[in-house]
């Protein structure tokens, strides 16, 4: 069935997930920190992804509720970034977005390239947001 085709109410549960290496260029603060715009803009990108798999449009974005930075995200982690719907009106989409960190830069003076994963992976950022399709 096309997205253009499933009743709203089958399209909860759908879920995207992105992968996506933070560059040192994008450090902010002291400790190589990232600032917490770096994830919202993280879930822009998944959201157009959930859109485009539901409903054949990249969508807009109309709001966000509920957004909590819950650990620091620093130059050098690779983050895991999902978007699921967990309501879905006749345009509107509500979304539960999470940014994980899996794996974090540990450069040492004879390593600097020197990584490793995170086990388990670190809730760093949530949200709750809405984005909205044109009418199908």
């Amino acid at each position: 069935m096309s997205a253009e085709a499933r009743p709203a109410d089958e399209l909860v549960g759908t879920r995207v997930v992105h992968r996506r290496y933070v560059p040192y260029s994008h450090a902010h603060y002291a400790g190589n920190l990232i600032d917490g715009a770096y994830s919202l803009g993280l879930f822009g990108d998944v959201a157009t992804e959930l859109c485009i798999v539901t409903d054949g449009d990249e969508g807009l974005f109309a709001s966000y509720d509920d957004v909590q930075f819950r650990a620091p995200v620093r130059a050098g982690d690779v983050l895991e970034i999902t978007a699921e719907i967990v309501r879905a009106g006749t345009r509107s989409r509500v979304v539960e977005f999470a940014v994980y960190v899996v794996a974090r830069g540990a450069a040492t003076a004879d390593r600097p390239g020197a990584a490793e994963l995170v086990e388990p992976p670190i809730l760093a950022t949530t949200a709750l947001g809405t984005v909205v399709v044109p009418p199908r």
